[in-house]
C-alpha cells in the first residue's frame, strides 16, 4: 500500500505544478485543466490528444460522447472497469474550437504526461488517434498506417488505434479498434470474451 500512496502523492505533485502552468496560450482559454484519472497502478493507459468541451467543463478526461464510447470499449469489450485503467491526454487544456493542439503546445505539455507515465508505469499505452500516436512515436505516419502494431515509448509498449470521436463518425472502423484492443488484451493476458 505505501507504494500506491507515494504514487498518489507523486501524481498530486505533478497536478499541482500543472495548475500553475502558463507555458502556452491554452491555459488562457481553458476553463479547467484535465489532468487524467484512474488507477495509479494501471496496466493500461489510454492517451488522447486534448480535452474537448465536456472535459473542459468537468476537468475529467473522456466524459463526452467519445468518452462514453471509450468507457464501453473498456467495460463491455475488455471486461474491465473504467477506474481500473488510467486515462489522460497529450495536452491538458482544451484547444479553442476543439482544434488539434499545436506542436509548441504539445512541447510545453508533454513533460507532464511523461511524468504521469513514469509514476503509473503502465505495461501498455493505447494511443487514441493521430495526434497521440504521432506525438508518442515521433512520426508523421498516418494513424491507419500505425494502428494494429505495437511500438514503444520510453520502454512502454504502445498500441495506436483510432480515436473514439473518429469512430462516432466512422462506425465501420470499430472492428479495427476491437482488433487492436484484442492484441492489447492478449499481450496483458486479459481473457478475451467468448
Amino acid at each position: 500500500m505505501p507504494e500506491s500512496v507515494s504514487k498518489e502523492k507523486a501524481l498530486e505533485a505533478i497536478r499541482t505544478r500543472l495548475e500553475k502552468c502558463n507555458c502556452c496560450s491554452l491555459c488562457k482559454t481553458a476553463k479547467n485543466i484535465v489532468f487524467g484519472e484512474g488507477d495509479h497502478d494501471a496496466g493500461i493507459m489510454f492517451i488522447g490528444e486534448a480535452p474537448g468541451a465536456v472535459e473542459d467543463q468537468t476537468g475529467r478526461p473522456f466524459v463526452g460522447p467519445a468518452g462514453k464510447l471509450l468507457t464501453d470499449i473498456i467495460e463491455k469489450g475488455m471486461g474491465l472497469k473504467r477506474q481500473d485503467v488510467y486515462i489522460a491526454n497529450i495536452a491538458k487544456c482544451r484547444p479553442p474550437g476543439n482544434r488539434d493542439p499545436l506542436p509548441e503546445e504539445i512541447r510545453e505539455c508533454i513533460g507532464f504526461l511523461d511524468e504521469q507515465i513514469e509514476v503509473i508505469e503502465p505495461k501498455v499505452i493505447v494511443a487514441l488517434g493521430k495526434v497521440a500516436a504521432q506525438t508518442l512515436l515521433n512520426t508523421e505516419t498516418s494513424i491507419s498506417g500505425l494502428r494494429g502494431n505495437f511500438y514503444e515509448y520510453k520502454g512502454v509498449k504502445v498500441m495506436p488505434t483510432y480515436h473514439p470521436s473518429y469512430l462516432l463518425h466512422n462506425p465501420a472502423k470499430k472492428r479495427d479498434v476491437w482488433e487492436d484492443i484484442k492484441k492489447v488484451m492478449v499481450y496483458l493476458d486479459i481473457p478475451l470474451p467468448k
